[in-house]
């Protein structure tokens, strides 16, 4: 492609590279131009005007935007995903429903190294989305690119981008040692979070802090996922919800993440169902590091104990407000 003002007699079939205001009316950048146009920039006192010409081998901007979403997302309600029309070089690609974003920074990063004009922007990944979130969008900066480029941005960038929606229908949430507090403040700040994914809170009960306590009500529910929010904060891989888990038959896979608020989450499985011990900041509506491992698990991707250690760049939180020991006191 060439940029640069020419002359009007050199500028039919150019894309215009500026918008001009004219006495009726106004052409707007990327047009391209006609005889009709040449004309009414001649009548306005005009001898030159800036654009871009495609040359062999070059794709216009929407041409290319489209190709380069349509190989992000090759099977779009298969990934969860409706792709935009292309406007002035650029495709919006959506949610189309409830989930979580799953982004191949590798293959997003390879496509946008190809060409300085092809750019692909997307949100961070695992991030919550809804139904008609804008997830990613696609946009040629100039007015054409080559076609080659094109071809190479959408091989590396294949199948890069996907919404796994939630796989768990119902939760339970088992409180320990409320004593004659009250329970209310933990199970409506999980339901907010359960109902943005359309799961069930199905289940809420309390019971005493202590190991057999807890084991009955583990045993008891049939929740497809299973919460526990304890009375007194879970201050060890072997503390008294991790410990009634194992006695219920389950498995403790990990402890503590270095994200802060929520460092004292827990997670593990019983009979094949997740079970998830939350920090007591999930009492808060506000965002903590159970939200990022609850969401992963409820939209069936497995969270190991490597994804929680790189939970920790990006992981220092707001401060809620009611928290009992601030970082700074």
């Amino acid at each position: 492609m060439k940029f640069g003002p020419v002359s009007l007699d050199q500028a039919a079939s150019t894309v215009l590279a500026h918008s001009i205001a004219l006495p009726d009316g106004r052409l707007r950048k990327g047009k391209l131009l006609d005889a009709d146009d040449l004309a009414a920039l001649k009548d306005a006192g005009l001898q030159e005007v800036t654009v871009a010409r495609l040359e062999p081998g070059d794709l216009p901007e929407d041409e290319a935007a489209a190709q380069i979403a349509a190989a992000l997302a090759p099977d779009p309600a298969g990934a969860g995903l409706r792709l935009g029309p292309a406007a002035t070089g650029r495709v919006n690609l959506h949610a189309l429903g409830a989930g979580v974003l799953e982004v191949d920074a590798a293959r997003i990063n390879a496509a946008n190294a190809i060409h300085p004009m092809i750019t692909v922007a997307t949100l961070p990944e695992w991030k919550r989305v809804v139904d008609g979130t804008m997830i990613a969008t696609v946009k040629i900066i100039s007015y054409a690119v080559p076609q080659s480029a094109v071809d190479e941005a959408c091989a590396v960038g294949r199948d890069a981008l996907r919404v796994h929606v939630p796989v768990e229908k119902t939760a339970a949430l088992i409180q320990t040692g409320l004593g004659k507090l009250s329970g209310a403040k933990g199970e409506k700040a999980l339901r907010t979070r359960l109902d943005r994914l359309g799961v069930e809170l199905a289940d809420s009960r309390d019971c005493a802090h202590d190991i057999d306590a807890l084991t009955a009500q583990l045993d008891a529910t049939d929740a497809e996922v299973i919460f526990i929010l304890t009375g007194s904060a879970t201050s060890d891989m072997y503390d008294i919800a991790p410990e009634a888990v194992r006695r219920a038959g389950g498995t403790v896979s990990h402890f503590g993440m270095p994200v802060d608020p929520g460092n004292l989450l827990f997670y593990g499985s019983l009979d094949q169902r997740p079970v998830i011990g939350l920090p007591g900041c999930a009492r808060s509506p506000a965002l903590n590091g159970a939200d990022w491992v609850m969401e992963r698990i409820l939209c069936g991707i497995p969270v190991t104990p490597a994804d929680i250690a790189g939970m920790g760049v990006g992981g220092l939180l707001m401060e809620i407000p009611t928290r009992p020991r601030p970082r700074e006191g």
